[in-house]
């Protein structure tokens, strides 16, 4: 039996496969039924020390199917926001999530508004639950950005660094910052955060878009009130999105742990990310569209990859595409040395052939 456990930041996780936060990890029952499941830690939805400033609508999700009468979903968008349970509430599940099962991981994502004291204030009453790392959230894309928080913090690696700083004076475990997509250069806030003390990146979150319009009533979907906002996108149209940061994360960043995500789906999407620097993978809306139960099926894929190639353990694959990217300028030169070579021995070959059919002339003559 192959072993799929990974130690990321001094924490044993018994496989990669994280939920990762929003609705999957949404209560601690959901949280405590997935750790029964096999997952191999879970990312609570993102929580605040204030839910009444929270105000979820409905719908908050649009699908984007891939032709009009196809079942197919290869892009989500929502404009759900953070949980908009009461913080008591959270610290009592999480609490007792920790005492249910402590072997299982769990990780507790957390976002404020820019003020140093209520980010170290959840800090150490969320760790006080015995949570095992903590996630910023400095990415959500929409609905908080206009209260200076999510994204409209993410994108900015000054501020970045400063609140990753306040809440590592305080952290006893490890933090992860969790990266936006929505900027010219993910690299940029990835250093602030690693500079400022975190140990790991998480990315990425959705990407900001608008998925459709409705064609009869000309609106804009999901059609709340006959108005919308643009959403957070993701399912596996982000995919190859992802893994292009995911990969300038890791090159950039080769000292932090990195977990990976958008639009995983399956073993082989999750592997790859493995493969351009993920230590950890998370999947939230391919849970949603497929089930939880899809745990068993990424566990099988990746023992039976791990196994087909003779690789001892989930760590020997991080990280092993990545010495194969370069820049475009090495692509034609190394491509003009390929044609050489050949061209080289092409002219040898042929050379050698007509030593062979000169020597065998000269003895029929004779």
């Amino acid at each position: 039996m192959v072993d799929l456990s990974i130690t990321v930041d001094g924490i044993r996780f018994p496989n990669p496969f994280l939920l990762g936060s929003g609705p999957p990890g949404t209560n601690g029952k959901v949280i405590q039924r997935s750790f029964e499941l096999g997952w191999g830690g879970v990312v609570c939805k993102t929580i605040s020390l204030d839910n009444d400033k929270v105000h979820n609508t409905a719908p908050r999700y649009g699908k984007l199917k891939s032709h009009a009468n196809s079942k197919e979903v290869i892009g989500f968008q929502n404009i759900e926001l953070i949980s908009d349970r009461p913080f008591e509430l959270w610290l009592s599940e999480l609490a007792e999530c920790k005492a249910a099962y402590p072997e299982h991981v769990l990780i507790a994502s957390i976002m404020e508004e820019m003020n140093k004291d209520r980010w170290q204030e959840i800090t150490c009453r969320v760790q006080d639950t015995r949570v095992d790392a903590l996630e910023l959230n400095l990415s959500c894309p929409h609905g908080l950005p206009e209260r200076a928080m999510g994204a409209a913090m993410g994108q900015d690696p000054e501020i970045v660094s400063e609140v990753t700083g306040w809440v590592n004076e305080v952290a006893r475990i490890p933090v992860w910052a969790k990266m936006t997509p929505n900027i010219t250069d993910i690299t940029q806030p990835s250093l602030a955060a690693v500079n400022a003390g975190a140990d790991g990146l998480a990315a990425i979150n959705t990407i900001l878009c608008v998925i459709g319009i409705n064609l009869d009533t000309l609106r804009p979907m999901p059609t709340v009130e006959g108005h919308s906002v643009p959403g957070g996108y993701s399912g596996p149209a982000v995919r190859p999105i992802a893994l292009r940061q995911v990969m300038e994360i890791a090159r950039a960043c080769p000292n932090a742990s990195v977990s990976g995500m958008g639009g995983i789906e399956c073993a082989e999407d999750a592997i790859q990310f493995m493969l351009v620097g993920a230590h950890t993978v998370q999947i939230c809306t391919g849970a949603m569209l497929k089930g939880y139960e899809m745990i068993t099926e990424l566990k099988e894929g990746l023992a039976a990859f791990l196994e087909r190639h003779s690789f001892a353990s989930v760590a020997d694959i991080i990280g092993q595409s990545l010495p194969y990217f370069t820049t475009h300028a090495d692509l034609v030169e190394r491509q003009r040395a390929a044609r050489r070579a050949k061209a080289g021995q092409s002219g040898r070959d042929e050379m050698w052939s007509g030593d062979i059919a000169g020597e065998t002339n000269s003895l029929v003559t004779e």
